[in-house]
């Protein structure tokens, strides 16, 4: 099914790129910028390869190239070439270590009510056992894009998938809480570096077909929740939590072993000044994806001097406003996502006796035989709201391009808000599961507009600190999240579950303010060319 629609894609046109270099710390101007400025191509001053030069000569000896007219920048080549098989093999592979990382994600709304019974776990200790998670991404955050930027994209996806399996697997052999919170923080460090896999897979991407694909190829992430589900509903009965820990954590190990199929980036590559390495990378797409290449030789896109992976070009006025909401709505994004993630195995514990729960119960019983864990009922009910990451993932492609992408995150907030808050009616187990499922869905659908959205508006200049920060601030509602998902409800679910629908609302709010709509709109090198859109749109 994934195959086949990621084919269909190869139809939509192409369009322009996706660059998220933010250059060497310790170098003071990017090192293509004396070649932009002259307007070369890059290479450090050598000579293009022979077989470009070649094609180069011959293509002007035919007449089919006017002399100075032979040159094509990285994205040129790949609107050419267009999306293809290529695309569609990168999809899977990209899609396969998002299912890995969403099925360690997922375990958190598992483990938690496993270890609450048999460790004798108090509230605040069964969210901290969520929290630290996301703790260890968040620090790990800025290191990972650090080490993507440094040593490239195949790199740090092969070692942040390496220590997230390794730690993966120690923490099923964790003999206590606190043990327990030392590996699962480690694993999170490790998932922290997961986002980059979705810049590899962007930046070989034509514009018209990248919302689209991005969107899509996060189906995988809905493939890997629904998976874990499934696999805690024949594991956990049988075998027990340690036994899901570590069968969880082996598809990161296949993905890291795949990855030596995957291509490093052609746009890192050029702004390294490897030419030969990014010439060779687009005529292996085009081979793949059975297109010639652009006529003439590679070169560097011309762009005026630029200092890269400062904090404080993220707040310069043409973006000062943007930066500001993003960080609102990727902290909202977060905490309502992961929320409702968690909210649904907690309603299902809730011992008000209506919201999930047919009869009233003790949360916290003295005697160990009355501590409920979840059922198969349960973990039913838990694979169907799950499942709704899919309907929302289509719906989100769909609007993304009809209404744009800042309209398409509100609309989404606001319908997320309205079947939230309808979660505070006491009704039936059926109906309740229809709320959680229409929540999740709208939810899921403004987490993906945010990841299409933020990658866009930011150019090439920042686009990686941007990226960073909007995720780091994701962090701090992610980290939030478990103390009003698991020991708030407990207190009061009305509470709990209005704070989720307030939230969602200013980001709904937060969403239309937005200033710049990047629907359609090509993805700028600098600051400066942002500062021209602004000015041309007055």
């Amino acid at each position: 099914m994934a195959a086949s629609m990621f084919t269909r894609l190869s139809r939509l046109s192409k369009g322009d790129d996706y660059e998220d270099l933010e250059g060497d710390d310790n170098v003071e101007m990017d090192i293509t910028d004396m070649y932009r400025s002259l307007g070369k191509s890059v290479g450090r001053g050598q000579p293009d390869s022979a077989a470009a030069h070649r094609r180069s000569e011959q293509q002007r000896a035919s007449g089919s190239v006017a002399p100075g007219d032979e040159t094509f920048t990285v994205q040129e080549c790949i609107d050419q070439i267009g999306f293809g098989m290529f695309q569609v093999k990168l999809s899977v592979l990209t899609g396969f270590a998002w299912m890995a990382d969403a099925m360690e994600m997922m375990i958190l709304a598992i483990l938690s009510p496993a270890l609450h019974c048999e460790w004798r776990l108090e509230g605040w200790q069964e969210a901290f056992i969520t929290t630290v998670v996301f703790c260890g991404m968040m620090f790990s955050s800025s290191i990972w894009g650090s080490i993507c930027d440094k040593y490239g994209r195949k790199t740090e996806l092969i070692l942040c998938s390496v220590i997230t399996c390794y730690f993966g697997i120690l923490s099923a052999f964790s003999p206590n809480f606190i043990w327990m919170l030392i590996l699962r923080g480690l694993v999170g460090f490790g998932i922290g570096g997961a986002p980059q896999s979705v810049t590899l897979y962007a930046e070989f991407l034509p514009t018209k077909s990248r919302a689209t694909a991005v969107t899509l190829v996060e189906m995988f992430w809905a493939i890997g929740a629904c998976f874990e589900v499934l696999l805690a509903l024949v594991v956990m009965p049988t075998l027990g939590w340690p036994y899901l820990l570590g069968f969880s954590a082996l598809p990161l190990l296949f993905f890291s072993v795949f990855c030596v199929w995957l291509p490093e980036s052609a746009r890192y590559d050029m702004t390294r000044g490897c030419y030969d390495k990014a010439l060779h990378t687009l005529e292996r797409i085009a081979r793949d994806n059975g297109k010639p290449m652009p006529l003439g030789r590679l070169v560097e896109s011309h762009t005026p001097n630029v200092r890269r992976g400062q904090i404080k070009d993220l707040f310069i006025p043409e973006l000062k406003v943007t930066t500001a909401i993003l960080w609102v709505i990727w902290l909202v994004c977060a905490f309502s996502y992961y929320g409702i993630v968690l909210l649904t195995t907690a309603m299902f514990e809730n011992p008000d006796g209506c919201h999930g729960t047919d009869v009233k119960y003790n949360p916290n019983p003295s005697c160990f035989l009355e501590c409920k864990t979840l059922t198969t009922k349960d973990y039913t009910d838990l694979t169907w709201t799950t499942f709704a990451e899919f309907p929302g993932l289509f719906i989100t492609a769909y609007l993304l391009n009809k209404i744009g992408r800042k309209y398409t995150m509100a609309v989404e907030f606001i319908v997320f808000t309205v079947f939230v808050m309808l979660v505070n009616i006491c009704t039936t187990r059926a109906l309740l599961t229809f709320f959680l499922f229409v929540a999740r869905a709208f939810i899921s659908g403004a987490f993906q507009g945010a990841y299409v959205y933020t990658p866009e508006v930011y150019p090439t200049s920042m686009r990686a600190l941007g990226l960073g920060t909007c995720s780091a601030m994701a962090r701090v509602g992610a980290i939030v999240t478990p103390f009003v998902a698991q020991v708030l409800l407990k207190k009061s679910a009305y509470a709990a579950i209005s704070l989720y629908g307030g939230m969602s609302l200013i980001a709904s709010v937060a969403a239309v303010l937005l200033p710049i709509e990047t629907k359609g709109r090509d993805m700028k090198d600098s600051g400066m060319e942002v500062t021209k859109v602004k000015e041309g749109s007055k």
